[in-house]
């Protein structure tokens, strides 16, 4: 999955690359800068003032010491004063100039703290949402992991308004299992119902004769059936490299907006009977900007369903019938509502 969302220690986060909040002269600061020197050693910071200075939405590269990682990739994040002193563009800065640097260095992987939000006093909920647009520019064009990592639930935070609009939208539609029939034999009828008269008609029993008019009626029936299995619907790959033709984009443009990889979209590609998991077949949906109608006939082909009797399905419905498909952003919600990821 070219991005994901991780709760962890980011000194502990095998990648390519890791990304420090930098102090913007060399020494060591507080919180991730005072782990990620911990967890290296002493050479870090002999590599750090190596560099020397770094400006606000700047990044500079080092090697990685003792974490479980190439480099590390410091960049010093803008103190928040009132959101009118260009701080949201020094924090965009920061993640473009990151992402840069370890694309030039080759790097498959790199993990982010959630930049600023710390001792500098950047909102959680916009930091969020600078993080979004850079990830998701960024993987429109270029293959990378990108995790972001969060310590724990309170270093996460989507906007009021957004968490509050999903969580009406979740609270308006939700059917919980209560409102379920705990019996559904109950509303069956006692009376046979036609397809039941036929099996106990056509039912081999010694001491019962078949009518001439029963033996039509069961070849009758037999030969619908085989008629039906002929006009088999188109199965769900066959029928979403059709809708990708008809766009008339790139596998990769879907695919990276489906936040799969290419190994992954090749496998669905070259196997017409591939079973892709509900995530990765309503990820895709997505990715090819179907509205909800279309969604559903695109993931029943393969088996699945949207109800409302699941809240991973309702944060769902919200975005396509917003028409909001940043998977990204998508991702951030599901993960604040404690939901599966979308992709692989």
């Amino acid at each position: 999955m070219p991005f994901s969302i991780i709760r962890n220690d980011i000194t502990q986060v095998h990648a390519d690359a890791i990304v420090n909040t930098a102090n913007p002269r060399p020494i060591i600061g507080a919180g991730t800068d005072a782990m990620l020197h911990q967890a290296a050693g002493p050479r870090l910071l002999a590599a750090r003032k190596a560099v020397g200075d770094i400006a606000p939405g700047s990044s500079a590269l080092t090697p990685a010491y003792r974490l479980h990682a190439k480099y590390v990739i410091h960049t010093v994040g803008p103190l928040w004063c009132d959101g009118t002193h260009g701080e949201e563009q020094l924090l965009r800065s920061c993640y473009d100039s990151a992402l840069k640097l370890a694309l030039e260095k080759g790097c498959r992987s790199i993990a982010f703290p959630l930049i600023s939000t710390g001792h500098y006093g950047f909102p959680r909920d916009k930091a969020l949402q600078i993080a979004i647009s850079a990830f998701s520019a960024f993987l429109l064009e270029q293959e990378m992991q990108i995790w972001l990592v969060v310590f724990d639930r309170d270093s996460f935070r989507l906007s009021e308004k957004l968490f509050q609009s999903v969580t009406s939208y979740i609270d308006e539609h939700y059917v919980g299992s209560c409102m379920q029939m705990p019996y559904p034999c109950a509303s069956r009828s006692l009376r046979m119902e036609p397809e039941e008269t036929c099996r106990e008609s056509c039912a081999p029993r010694a001491s019962r004769s078949f009518s001439r008019e029963q033996q039509e009626t069961c070849k009758e029936m037999s030969l619908s059936l085989e008629d039906m299995l002929k006009q088999e619907d188109a199965g769900f790959t066959e029928t979403l490299l059709k809708r990708i033709d008809e766009t008339g984009k790139k596998d990769s443009e879907i695919y990276k907006k489906a936040n799969i990889s290419k190994q992954h979209f090749s496998k669905i590609r070259n196997n017409p009977h591939y079973k892709p998991t509900k995530a990765t077949a309503l990820a895709l949906a997505l990715a090819l900007e179907l509205d909800l109608e279309e969604t559903k006939d695109l993931i029943g082909r393969a088996g699945y369903a949207l109800t409302n009797s699941s809240k991973f399905d309702l944060i769902l419905r919200f975005y396509i019938e917003k028409r909001n498909y940043n998977i990204i952003e998508i991702n951030m919600v599901l993960y604040e509502f404690d939901q599966p990821l979308l992709g692989a």
